[in-house]
């Protein structure tokens, strides 16, 4: 029975419960629980009695319920608010490595920068008759273009574009797009999504330009298991095409990882870099049947030799000139 006691003694000094007075013990006149004001002039609802030492939300105490707590919560509200959320992200100078071989921002007509213009134009065509705004750009294997061939498409989108444009590096294996902007990796993709960070910490915009470049972020032990998040497949698909016109992602390519063909279920369609004398008529079949021909807008052929590619552009300027 001592025992028995013992409990009922500790459950009574946490307000669990009440024990009757011992015999001869006049009772306390007032209940043994603590009632807030707001408890006090609310009308009766189970948690206003509930006993000392449980949780706030059942003692009555007001809960936020409305008010986001994560980051990406918070991020996703802010959303209403486009230029709030774009205005708040870092910008830094464009200073691409040489070995990079984008678009000249100051050189417009530089010949190299046709080809890619050529292809924003085809792209611009289709988003005006279809759903398109996230564009995964991927390989059959390594060293075929990808990424030379996504961020110089985002470059050409951006000199035509007065809205948004987002270059995000979702190669989380072995990302290179900081490398070749010669930039910090930093905060990115990885540290949004796991909720490290919120949106706007997450982006850098290339100064003068309207586009905005997402790193991989912090390095992940599973790449795909990320990818395959609610949280990822959210900003992918809702939180992306708010806040910008075009996203161009950047993958790992088809036969070495499963990465692309989670993210080509996700976007609204994928481009595949062939490079000329390098990629194999098999490994392009093989790359197209792990996508089962879902959402594919096309390939883009690489490595052409440029006294074949430009001949008719030189023609073309110097007789215009």
């Amino acid at each position: 029975m001592s025992r028995v006691h013992d409990a009922l003694r500790r459950a009574e000094q946490l307000g669990i419960i009440p024990l009757p007075p011992p015999a001869g013990e006049i009772p306390p006149a007032e209940p043994r629980l603590r009632v807030t004001p707001r408890q006090q002039a609310g009308p009766y609802a189970p948690a206003d009695f509930a006993p000392i030492g449980f949780p706030a939300e059942m003692r009555g105490a007001p809960l936020a319920e409305d008010e986001p707590s994560t980051p990406q919560e918070r991020a996703l509200v802010a959303l209403e608010d486009l230029p709030a959320v774009l205005s708040r992200v870092e910008e830094i100078p464009y200073v691409p490595a040489t070995e990079a071989h984008l678009i000249r921002l100051d050189a417009p007509a530089e010949m190299p920068g046709e080809e890619f213009r050529s292809l924003r134009t085809r792209l611009n065509h289709l988003q005006s008759t279809q759903k398109l705004r996230t564009v995964v750009v991927t390989s059959a294997s390594p060293a075929e273009g990808k990424t030379f061939t996504a961020l110089n498409l985002a470059l050409a989108q951006a000199q035509l574009s007065e809205h948004p444009i987002l270059m995000a590096d979702l190669d989380l294996r072995r990302p290179s797009i900081h490398r070749l902007l010669q930039i910090e990796r930093g905060l990115g993709f990885s540290d949004y999504i796991q909720g490290e960070a919120p949106l706007e910490q997450c982006l850098r915009r290339i100064e003068g330009t309207p586009l905005f470049v997402m790193t991989a972020g912090s390095s992940v032990n599973n790449p795909l298991e990320l990818l395959g998040t609610g949280e990822a497949k959210a900003t992918i698909e809702e939180r992306f095409p708010k806040l910008f016109k075009w996203s161009i992602i950047d993958s790992p390519p088809l036969l070495f990882s499963a990465d692309a063909n989670l993210l080509a279920t996700i976007t609204d369609g994928t481009l595949i870099v062939v490079r000329v004398g390098s990629t194999t008529y098999d490994n392009i079949v093989r790359a197209m049947q792990t996508l089962c021909e879902n959402n594919v807008l096309g390939i883009v052929v690489n490595g052409a030799r440029a006294s074949e590619l430009y001949s008719k552009y030189t023609y073309y300027y110097s007789k215009s000139d």
